[in-house]
Parts: C-alpha cells; sequence; structure tokens
C-alpha cells in the first residue's frame, strides 16, 4: 500500500458522496430519524429505553452496509476499478480508501445518531455518552466492511439487496433485541457468538444500564474491531479485475 494513492482514493470517495445529496441524507437523516421515530412511537414507555441503545448499533450498520456495497459494485460495474487497477493503485490502496472513506462518514453518522438519541430523543444513559458514540461508530465500521466484502460477490444491486437477509437479518435476530442471548436455545447463543452485531448490542445495553461496566464495554469493542479488520482483510483478497 501507498499511503499517498490509499488518500487519493479516500479524498475521491469523499468528493463523489459531498456532490450527492441523497447518499449525505441517506448517512447523516436516515438513522437519526428512525431512533427518532421509535422514540415517538414508544413515548411515555419503558419500551424506549430498552431497545433504544440497541438501534443505536442496527441503524448504522444497516446503512453502511448499503451504502458501501453498492457504492463499490458501481465501481466495478461502471469500469471505474478496472482503470484504477491498471494504474500504480494496487488493490490494498483501493479498498484502504474506500476504508477511509466510509470509515470517516461512519463515524459523523454515528455521532449525529448517538446525539440526536441521547439529547433531543431522551435516552437516559447509566454510563459514559462517549461510550455510547463510540460502540454505535464501531457498528457503522463493521457495516462498512462487511459492505466491502459483500460487493466482491454482487453483479448487480438487486444483488446486494439479496445480501441483506443472509448478512443482517440473523445479526439483528440474534443479536439478544428481541430475547437476551443468554436466554436462547444453546445452538442459537453458540451461532450469535460468531456475529459481531451481538457483541455491539451487548455493549451498547452495558453502556445504557451500567455505569461501572467500562472495562466489558471495551472488551465487546475490541471483539467487534476484529471483526471490522477481518471484513477488510478479506474483502482486500477477494477484489480482483473482470479483465485479463
Amino acid at each position: 500500500m501507498t499511503p499517498r494513492l490509499t488518500l487519493a482514493t479516500a479524498g475521491r470517495v469523499l468528493t463523489q458522496v459531498r456532490h450527492d445529496p441523497r447518499t449525505i441524507g441517506m448517512l447523516l437523516v436516515v438513522p437519526a430519524l428512525l431512533i427518532g421515530l421509535l422514540a415517538w412511537i414508544f413515548d411515555d414507555t419503558p419500551v424506549f429505553a430498552q431497545v433504544g441503545p440497541a438501534m443505536l448499533g442496527v441503524f448504522p450498520f444497516i446503512v453502511m452496509f448499503l451504502i458501501t456495497s453498492i457504492t463499490t459494485l458501481r465501481e466495478r460495474r461502471s469500469g471505474t476499478l478496472e482503470r484504477l487497477l491498471v494504474m500504480p493503485l494496487g488493490k490494498g490502496d483501493f479498498i484502504g480508501g474506500y476504508a477511509i472513506a466510509f470509515g470517516l462518514l461512519a463515524t459523523l453518522q454515528a455521532v449525529v445518531a448517538a446525539a440526536w438519541a441521547v439529547w433531543v430523543c431522551g435516552l437516559e444513559v447509566e454510563g459514559e455518552v462517549w461510550l455510547l458514540g463510540a460502540v454505535a461508530i464501531a457498528n457503522g465500521l463493521v457495516g462498512t466492511m462487511l459492505g466491502l466484502l459483500a460487493s466482491a460477490f454482487a453483479t448487480t444491486e438487486f444483488q446486494v439487496v439479496q445480501f441483506m437477509p443472509v448478512i443482517v437479518a440473523p445479526q439483528i435476530l440474534l443479536g439478544g433485541i428481541l430475547l437476551p442471548r443468554e436466554n436462547m436455545p444453546d445452538v442459537l447463543q453458540a451461532v450469535s457468538d460468531w456475529l459481531p452485531l451481538s457483541y455491539s448490542i451487548d455493549a451498547l445495553n452495558l453502556v445504557s444500564t451500567d455505569a461501572d461496566a467500562t472495562g466489558d464495554v471495551l472488551a465487546d469493542l475490541l471483539v467487534v474491531g476484529a471483526f471490522a479488520l477481518g471484513a477488510l482483510v478479506l474483502a482486500a483478497l477477494t477484489l480482483r479485475r473482470r479483465t485479463p
């Protein structure tokens, strides 16, 4: 990898996004709006306090997965990837640049969503607010890396959407939102142990309910970070040209 080329790739992606108001709205506004809608639906009930923290992980994860996978796929279909890879740009520069660009956007998205949830929607947090934001950022990064990886196995935007029930839905169902993971059948609990969103939801619930759980939250964050790094490495390994 060449830092100059990696940063140039990241700058090109950010410039493209800056000129696309719909993508900016999808990234920064939609997760906050969904959290606000959830708070409104369950106003004057304890439900938002129970599921709101987990949604701070789920919404950025889904949005970043979709936007990253579709954007990267468009680069392949438009021939941009082919043109770039015949230049001195390496696979690591390409994937690294995309990871940096969408990682920055995921960070901004998570900060907006967490601030909106706590200071506008009234989500009560027993732990440190910055930890809530950190976990939300980690979720956005995992969604970004899995989106990069999924784009390698899709040839159309429709196929990217088809990955949602395979990659995203099981993580939501087994993450502990509907039922605590320790109350699930042993097999399902074992499967959930291999899903990054399980650790993110655990961390978000700990931050919201326990002021002294910083160590456990940081341990969950390390696991989520390892999943994100693994997905990034796999995305780089599966990146390939369509022509020899």
